[in-house]
């Protein structure tokens, strides 16, 4: 049941791929809505400390990490269309417990209880909706369009946490967080039944699969790369909010909505560079422009300088997923696709799942000025490994033509 590329327009292809890439969006925008909110609601409602509000928020990509290997044995072996409606039903679980949390705040440690089943139920519809699309898309228009699979689903998957963070905030501060999860057993109800509209598409391959250790190992280089290009967005995205705060700021959401929007602009605009550039070189390329915009965070005296350095930084990360993952994927066969793009995306939710509380601790620890500048060191050493990379990968090029 593959798409005859050959044969149709440019636009209908990426409509198609649009058309899949859509569960990710829904599923991540949930995500998104509380990401800016939870940590403020727990530090400033429930009055936690930041570290306790850093491992709740961290508890989600812990069970992320569980359950990716298990949403793309699902892909492999009965599609993608079950392992999407099964997060969508996780969706719509964590915004009923969210919407309960929402009337128990005078109740601090049972909202912390509740709190944290929301964010493993949360992890648990990440893991399945993961990687899911992706190959939904992939299985649809053919493994040639895997790069535009990949940076279009990284579209829906960044985009949709970024502009879902300053949205959580505007509807947390204007109507309160039970609106929120509203919002989220909505969306996910409408992304259940969207899934159910469409018809399974199962992987024909006759190649043996890969055992998930074999995959894994070879995905590992470049999934620790993204890994530490994404404590760059989750020290942003997560950590923005008290930030400004701390620094008795205004204007938080505008500088969420500006590093969001120089993402999606970074994927629209330059779309084409992985083909015409490779994917390491614009990895290298990508990563060192989020050097440059953490930095510029760092040392800002005002906001107008945060901005700026939120711009640039959303703009290096737009992408690093899609340039490193195109590399990884290319050393898997098409039988174990599911697992590679399942395994590479274990090292987001990695990272995404220390950045609670890691930069919780560097915060609570050594102060919220250290933030940014242990983060922009920790995005530079993904970008000297990917150098490192390239380096080994040129030197194998040069000895195979000798």
């Amino acid at each position: 049941m593959q798409f005859e590329t050959q044969n149709i327009s440019i636009s209908k292809l990426n409509l198609t791929i649009v058309g899949y890439v859509a569960f990710t969006f829904l599923g991540y925008f949930t995500i998104g809505l509380t990401l800016a909110v939870l940590p403020e609601y727990l530090h400033g409602s429930l009055a936690f400390s930041t570290m306790i509000a850093g491992i709740v928020i961290s508890l989600q990509y812990a069970a992320t990490f569980l359950f990716r290997g298990f949403g793309g044995k699902i892909v492999d072996k009965k599609g993608p269309k079950p392992a999407v409606m099964m997060s969508m039903v996780g969706f719509v679980l964590s915004g009923m417990l969210l919407l309960v949390v929402a009337f128990l705040k005078d109740y601090r440690m049972l909202s912390l209880a509740l709190l944290v089943v929301m964010r493993l139920v949360t992890g648990f519809s990440e893991g399945l909706v993961g990687a899911s699309p992706i190959n939904w898309a992939i299985f649809k228009v053919g493994s040639q369009h895997t790069a535009k699979a990949i940076s279009y689903n990284g579209i829906g998957n960044y985009g949709a946490l970024a502009a879902g963070a300053p949205l959580g905030v505007i509807i947390s501060n204007t109507f309160g967080i039970q609106y929120i999860a509203i919002f989220i057993i909505l969306i996910g109800i409408g992304g259940f039944f969207y899934a159910k509209s469409k018809i399974n598409i199962i992987g024909k391959s006759k190649e043996a699969p890969q055992s998930f250790l074999r995959v894994l190992k070879k995905v590992t280089p470049y999934g620790l790369c993204l890994a530490a290009g994404g404590i760059g967005f989750g020290a942003i995205s997560t950590f923005i909010t008290i930030y400004y705060i701390n620094q008795h700021w205004t204007g938080a959401v505008l500088c969420l909505s500006l590093f969001s929007i120089m993402f999606v602009l970074g994927r629209l605009v330059f779309s084409n560079a992985i083909n015409q550039y490779g994917g390491m070189k614009t990895a290298i390329a990508c990563l060192a422009l989020e050097v440059v915009g953490l930095s510029i965070i760092a040392m800002a005296i005002n906001p107008t300088f945060t901005l700026v350095g939120a711009g640039i930084a959303g703009l290096g990360f737009s992408l690093v997923f899609p340039a490193l993952g195109v590399e990884a994927v290319r050393l898997i066969p098409a039988s174990s696709q599911g697992a590679a793009l399942g395994n590479y995306g274990l090292f987001i939710d990695l990272s995404l799942g220390i950045t609670g509380p890691l930069l919780g601790a560097v915060s609570t620890g050594l102060g919220m000025e250290y933030l940014f500048p242990f983060s922009l060191s920790i995005v530079a050493m993904g970008l000297l490994l990917a150098f490192a990379i390239q380096y080994k990968r040129q030197k194998q090029e040069i000895q195979a033509l000798s």
